[in-house]
């Protein structure tokens, strides 16, 4: 077996804690960390933005979905009212504190500008933060690692077993399973066999070092574990799904200040046939999972940004089998300390037929890079040239948008 092979096998499994990227590189930094923390959620499958935060003033609304349609506040498993013009999916009940805080903002009728309706194009278009330029491989949060101080294996964390394109490039990222299984011991956790791999990995070549930066990334994440996951949560189990990896999440960035961006990605949001539940059930789990998120989150709570993005919303018209198709523009969510909330932003045209994009969808007037550049500049102060490293080939229109107090 070649050595690449073994460290596969011993490190890059199904079941590790982490893993660090072949091609990645690690420089030890004397550098203050910055103490500001970012989170972002994908939301694959494309949610129906109009059924997250409804237009509930808006009677083609209503006249568009017959079926699906949440009804206006006040009536029968209606909206919560957040404005006066919009609402919150009743499921969403657990983030309501969030809103009425000031913490938690949406910025309606944005999405990538690229006229894409596949899954897999217009996903990867948004965590290459290039629509359109296909001479671009790597993604911007891992852009956005070269930007940021005190670089090392855990720096960014994704929360999943595969690293998405978002967090792919040059730059190592460790990677938190899932579930119950983010701490199962894996063959390297063995003394034995750590050693022989200490041994045969200690050189200076390429893999040697991918294999070094792995062990650290582990060893840090693992004790981090260990000492959160001790602690009595007053005899109740942890939340299931989104809620428990959302909060193991944040007591490891409470226990590291080396962990200064994560990336989770849920799916279940491709709702073309009987919306209505499908949309109802997840909404509650997420809902959940980012009031667990808040809470576990603490102080810290105090310097980060979540942000909730999905690939493009739904059509407005619902279709025969009671759901939605693939669409265009959709709803970007906004929470954490410094966030300006209680606002639904963006530029609202209205859902009147010519109003709509190709006369069929919400048309999209914030570019998703707007928030983005704003988060960027705004949360974690980066320049300029900077912003244009992170975002290339890319002007922001709206990066002051007044999302941030």
């Amino acid at each position: 077996m070649k050595r690449r092979q073994l460290l596969q096998a011993g490190l890059v499994s199904a079941s590790a804690l982490v893993t660090v990227g072949s091609h990645g590189w690690f420089t030890r930094s004397t550098a203050q960390l910055n103490p500001k923390r970012l989170i972002v959620i994908f939301l694959r499958g494309a949610v129906d933005g109009l059924n997250v935060v409804v237009p509930y003033r808006e009677t083609a609304y209503y006249d568009a979905r017959p079926t699906i349609a949440i009804p206006q506040p006040g009536q029968n498993g209606g909206a919560i009212d957040l404005d006066g013009q919009f609402g919150l999916h009743p499921a969403l009940a657990s983030i309501l504190p969030m809103w009425q805080q000031g913490n938690l903002a949406f910025v309606h009728s944005s999405g990538s500008p690229d006229p894409t309706r596949s899954h897999f194009d217009a996903q990867d278009n948004m965590e290459r933060g290039a629509p359109g330029i296909q001479t671009i491989h790597d993604g911007w949060m891992n852009r956005l690692l070269g930007s940021l101080s005190g670089n090392n294996p855990i720096q960014a964390v994704n929360v999943g077993d595969v690293t998405p394109r978002i967090l792919s490039g040059r730059l190592p990222v460790a990677t938190l399973a899932l579930g119950r299984g983010a701490a199962r011991p894996i063959s390297l956790d063995k003394p034995q066999i750590a050693v022989a791999f200490d041994r045969l990995y200690s050189g200076n070549d390429r893999q040697s070092q991918a294999y070094r930066e792995g062990r650290i990334a582990r060893k840090a994440l693992l004790s981090d574990l260990d000492t959160e996951m001790k602690m009595a949560n007053n005899g109740a189990p942890l939340p299931n799904g989104f809620a428990s990896d959302a909060q193991r999440l944040a007591q490891i960035m409470n226990k590291d200040p080396r962990v200064a961006l994560a990336f989770m990605a849920l799916g279940g949001w491709d709702t073309h046939v009987n919306q209505s539940a499908q949309l109802a059930r997840n909404l509650e789990q997420l809902g959940k999972g980012l009031a667990t998120l808040q809470t576990t989150l603490g102080s810290t709570y105090a310097d980060t940004t979540i942000l909730v993005m999905s690939e493009f919303g739904r059509t407005v018209h619902e279709n025969g089998d009671r759901g939605t198709d693939h669409g265009h523009g959709n709803v970007m969510w906004l929470t954490g300390g410094g966030i300006r909330g209680g606002k639904v932003y963006g530029d609202w045209q209205g859902l009147t037929s010519d109003r709509l994009y190709q006369e069929r969808d919400l048309a999209i007037t914030t570019d998703f890079r707007d928030v983005i550049a704003t988060v960027l500049e705004r949360h974690l102060q980066l320049s300029d040239s900077k912003l244009t490293q992170i975002l290339p080939s890319y002007q922001p229109l709206q990066k002051n948008l007044p999302v941030y107090g």
